[in-house]
């Protein structure tokens, strides 16, 4: 049983840390899974890899307890009522990707879940990080000179008020036309190795929104989709499937959770505090490697057409 436990930390924390960078919890999942198997019923392993993702969204809630809540005796009037248009907005941008996923989500799974795709989908949205975030510096030293030009100052001004969207700076004042693009990024996800994080942030991103607001939005974002699909799953594996779990797999399914509850709180705060002075490159050239990994590992084990 301890080495059992020791697998599921081990989960977790690989968990913790994929669900919240956009680095594709999927690819590393399969990486992983070679060479770490849980000894547990299949039917259980189906509900291990989705209930444990409630530990890394009760970070979520955690973290963001304040922002999240609209009834805080705390915040002023004003505030929450900004507070519950910010849920409208995360319903709101939920919506396409649950009408794509009840629709598509087994035909996605048995037609897209391979390593080719995998790989070739961390390695396109690694370029597509890594070229966004080059356009968007290009575009924020112009913006920044223009500015602090004098003799452009009064020509300019008019055309950068015009242009800058101070609806992408605060997340509160996130647009709901933005919230809907990201929802249909979200969509994105449904492939095996582009990162529920990964599309929402790159969507984010291409619609002009500010780093930390894509990361928080998209954190937000997780909340209905991951809370509603664990529910499902419970519901499913319990209640239809009539599992019934042995003391080592609820042992195992206690602290993946617990563990990707506290690796997910490191991540969050990690990422947040990353992206205030740096880009998203680094994760773009990171999922790059990773996808060639990924086609090296099982072209060299015969099972790049298999799996």
């Amino acid at each position: 049983m301890l080495i059992e436990l020791l697998k599921a930390l081990a989960i977790g924390v690989v968990e913790g840390i994929t669900e919240w960078l956009p680095i594709s919890s999927t690819g590393h999942m399969i990486l992983f899974d070679e060479f770490v198997k849980l000894d547990v019923s299949a039917k259980f392993m189906e509900l291990f890899l989705v209930v444990i993702q409630l530990g890394a969204i009760m970070a979520v809630i955690l973290l963001y307890r304040r922002k999240l809540n609209p009834l805080s005796k705390y915040k002023q009037p004003r505030e929450n009522r900004a507070t519950i248009a910010l849920w409208v907005k995360v319903i709101v941008g939920c919506i396409p990707a649950a009408i794509i996923g009840f629709l598509l989500d087994d035909w996605a799974e048995e037609h897209f879940f391979n390593a080719v795709v995998v790989a070739i989908a961390l390695i396109v949205y690694g370029v597509a990080f890594i070229l966004i975030e080059r356009i968007k510096a290009k575009s924020d030293t112009f913006e920044y000179h223009a500015r602090h030009s004098v003799e452009s100052q009064t020509r300019m001004a008019t055309a950068f008020r015009n242009a800058r969207d101070p609806e992408a700076g605060e997340l509160e004042e996130l647009s709901f036309a933005k919230a809907i693009g990201i929802g249909f990024f979200q969509c994105l996800a449904i492939i095996p190795g582009t990162s529920r994080s990964g599309s929402t942030i790159l969507g984010g991103r291409i619609l002009g929104v500010s780093r930390q607001v894509a990361a928080e939005f998209s954190f937000f974002l997780a909340i209905p989709v991951m809370l509603g699909w664990s529910l499902l799953k419970v519901v499913k594996v319990f209640v239809l499937d009539h599992l019934a779990p042995t003391a080592t797999e609820w042992g195992v399914l206690v602290v993946g959770i617990i563990v990707a509850f506290a690796i997910s709180i490191l991540a969050i705060k990690f990422l947040i505090g990353y992206i205030k002075n740096h880009s998203f490159a680094v994760f773009g050239w990171y999922r790059i490697v990773l996808g060639l990994v990924v086609l090296a590992f099982f072209a060299f084990t015969g099972q790049l057409f298999a799996t």
